[in-house]
C-alpha cells in the first residue's frame, strides 16, 4: 500500500470521500480531488484495488496512450496537504466505494489514522433534498463524540438502517474512541448528477470556517456560477419546472431565518475540544 514515508505532520485531520451512494453529484469526492490537486499535496499511498472491488460491477477503464493501452482500476489513493502556516494538516483518502471485504479495508483506515497521528476522522458526503439550485447550499453533520459534537455545533447520530463504508467507519473509529464527524452536503434532487462544483464548494467552506485549516474554497466561486447558470438556462423553458424551483425558493428563504453559531464561535470551540483532546492524551 504505501508509497513513500509519511512526512512530520501537525496535528492532523483524517479525511475521507467515497464516490458510490453517498457521493450525490460527486460533490464529496469533488471537494477531496479539488484539494488533492493543489501544488502542495503529495500522494503517500495508493490502496490496491484487487481485494475490494468486483470488476465486473465496478468495471476499469480502458485508455489508449502513445497507441497502447493502459487500464485505469478503481482507486482510493492517499494524499498529505500541509497548508502554509497552519496549525493542522490533512491526510485525504479519495476515490471509490469500495464493494468487497469492508472489514478489512476499515483496518487499512485505521492503520493509517494511527501511523499518520491523525487525532479526527472526517468523512464527507453528499445526498439529495427538496432544495433550490440557486440557494447556499446547507451542510449538516453529527458525531458521537460529545465534546466534538459542540465544538462542531452537530447533532448526534440518528440513522438507523443500511449504510455504506461511511457508517462502517465511524462505527469502528467510535470504537477505538477517536472523535469521528460525518459532513454532508444537500444537493437538489432534480439536478443530481456531477459534477456538481457548489456542492464541494460548500463542503469545503464549512470544513475551513469550524477547523480553522484553509481550503481555498472561493477559488470554486466561478465553477459554482457557471454550473447554477447552467442549471438556469436548462430549466427557463419550462414553467412547471420553473414554478417548482420558486417554491424550493420560499421554504429555503423561511429556513434561512433560523438562527445558527456563528462560524467564529464553532471554530474557537474546535480549538477548545482539539487542545482538551492532547491534554488527555
Amino acid at each position: 500500500m504505501w508509497e513513500e514515508t509519511l512526512p512530520e505532520l501537525r496535528s492532523p485531520m483524517l479525511v475521507t470521500a467515497f464516490q458510490g451512494w453517498f457521493d450525490v453529484g460527486g460533490a464529496a469526492t469533488g471537494a477531496l480531488e479539488w484539494l488533492s490537486e493543489r501544488s502542495d499535496a503529495i500522494k503517500v499511498a495508493h490502496i490496491d484495488p484487487e481485494e475490494f472491488f468486483n470488476f465486473a460491477e465496478q468495471r476499469p477503464d480502458v485508455r489508449l496512450r502513445d497507441d497502447r493501452r493502459e487500464i485505469v482500476w478503481p482507486s482510493n489513493d492517499v494524499f498529505v496537504l500541509r497548508p502554509p502556516d497552519g496549525q493542522h494538516d490533512l491526510v485525504l483518502v479519495v476515490g471509490a466505494e469500495p464493494q468487497l471485504s469492508w472489514r478489512t479495508y476499515t483496518d487499512i483506515i485505521v492503520e493509517l489514522s494511527s501511523r499518520s497521528g491523525a487525532s479526527t476522522l472526517v468523512t464527507v458526503g453528499a445526498h439529495i433534498a427538496d432544495i433550490p439550485h440557486t440557494r447556499p447550499f446547507l451542510v449538516t453533520g453529527s458525531s458521537a463524540d460529545p465534546g466534538l459534537a459542540k465544538a462542531w455545533g452537530l447533532d448526534r447520530p440518528t440513522y438507523e438502517g443500511p449504510t455504506g463504508i461511511v457508517g462502517v467507519l465511524h462505527e469502528r473509529f467510535e470504537r477505538l474512541s477517536v472523535p469521528a464527524v460525518s459532513l454532508r452536503v444537500a444537493v437538489p434532487h432534480y439536478v443530481s448528477g456531477a459534477p456538481n462544483p457548489k456542492g464541494a464548494r460548500a463542503l469545503l467552506e464549512r470544513f475551513e470556517r469550524v477547523t480553522g485549516i484553509p481550503t481555498g474554497w472561493p477559488e470554486l466561486d466561478e465553477a459554482a456560477e457557471e454550473w447554477e447558470q447552467r442549471v438556469n438556462d436548462a430549466m427557463n423553458s419550462d414553467d412547471d419546472v420553473v414554478a417548482y424551483v420558486r417554491r424550493l425558493e420560499a421554504r429555503a428563504d423561511a429556513r434561512a431565518k433560523r438562527s445558527v453559531p456563528s462560524p467564529d464561535d464553532l471554530g474557537a470551540e474546535f480549538e477548545r475540544f482539539l487542545r482538551q483532546q492532547d491534554t488527555s492524551d
